[in-house]
């Protein structure tokens, strides 16, 4: 069995927790070792041997390698249960950091430059628009519309966060594409509203054929916010990547024209004065 694209994909996400190349590599090749040298370690991971100790020096000093004092050396890496969770509350850690030294700066513009009515601004990446969405749903006032062109954007969390939105007596309207779907929100969410979208476009372009961009997401929040998502599919259907576009301002253009489609796609026994008024 060939292990090189799993410890690959392990080095890489190490490295995206915050440790070096070398130091990822060390700390998967130990992984593999119930102990070993730095010769052994070395042979795994194809770092250099000189490297190795100062690799090893620095997991040791985060508490992911134990170092037995032998002649030679031998070294463990601790379980990966272990590491995890180490990895994690410094991550946690850098983050609250960055939180803070972000929120303690002083703004470069006053009140009154920042002040912004009319903004379009774009978003990648499934994580980012799931973020996003979730915000302007916790941040919503009074009226939540949203039309749901893929299944695979409904997760328990958003759920949750719908539901939060109902609980604090804000109005939620839900569309969806298929009746299935529809099925499956109006159990998880009985109070809310839900209904089939009358909006066939959101599958594909009734202009051009060899379009087969979905639309994901058309969230309208108080009547003066807009979220617009699309995806691109894998053969499975699955979601393989995700781009939206952000509006806000009662009278943005962006928001205006969505709102007016979204009346058009309300189900047949909706009201579409709920938009349009």
């Amino acid at each position: 069995m060939n292990d090189k694209p799993n410890r690959q994909r392990a080095v890489e996400t190490l490295q995206q927790l915050g440790l070096k190349e070398y130091e990822s590599k060390c700390f998967v090749a130990l992984s593999q070792l119930p102990k070993g040298t730095a010769k052994e370690i070395s042979e795994i991971s194809e770092v250099p041997r000189t490297r190795v100790y100062d690799a090893i020096r620095v997991l040791e000093t985060k508490g992911l390698v134990e170092v037995q004092h032998s002649n030679p050396k031998r070294f463990r890496a601790v379980s990966i249960t272990e590491a995890a969770e180490t990895l994690r509350q410094e991550y946690e850690s850098r983050t609250e950091t960055l939180i803070s030294a972000i929120k303690e700066l002083e703004p470069a513009l006053s009140s009154s430059e920042q002040e912004v009515t009319h903004e379009v601004w774009a978003l990648s990446g499934v994580t980012p628009i799931v973020n996003r969405t979730q915000q302007l749903i916790d941040a919503a006032a009074d009226e939540i519309i949203f039309v749901i062109g893929h299944e695979d954007i409904v997760t328990d969390p958003l759920i949750d966060h719908l539901r939060g939105a109902q609980e604090r007596d804000i109005s939620v309207i839900i569309g969806t594409t298929t009746e299935r779907l529809r099925t499956q929100l109006q159990e998880a969410l009985p109070e809310v509203e839900v209904f089939v979208s009358q909006l066939e476009w959101l599958d594909s372009s009734p202009l051009d054929s060899t379009d087969e961009t979905t639309i994901s997401r058309l969230l309208l929040i108080d009547r003066n916010t807009i979220l617009v998502s699309s995806v691109h599919e894998t053969s499975t259907g699955a979601i393989e990547s995700e781009k939206a576009v952000f509006g806000r301002g009662f009278d943005n253009g962006l928001v205006v024209i969505a709102r007016r489609l979204m009346a058009t796609g309300l189900g047949p026994n909706a009201d579409p004065v709920k938009l349009e008024d």
